[in-house]
């Protein structure tokens, strides 16, 4: 299985998560505006629909929209 082109990695113990997007880090996102605001600048459409299909976007280390460490 392939996995999703989007990658938004566990969150960091200050906050925040980073996101790359085809291998390239896009930034350190803290709310799903950042994660858009990263999505649009590389170009991708449509970024807020995006960010909750699991073929695009691949939430890992904890739940989706979750910014915080646990």
């Amino acid at each position: 299985m392939r996995s999703a082109p989007i990658v938004v990695h566990p969150a960091s113990p200050t906050g925040g998560r980073r996101v790359t997007a085809y291998g390239h880090i896009l930034g350190l996102a803290h709310d799903d505006h950042d994660l858009v605001e990263f999505l649009s600048r590389a170009g991708l459409p449509d970024a807020e629909r995006i960010i909750d299909d699991p073929q695009m976007v691949e939430w890992r280390g904890g739940r989706a929209h979750q910014w915080h460490a646990a």
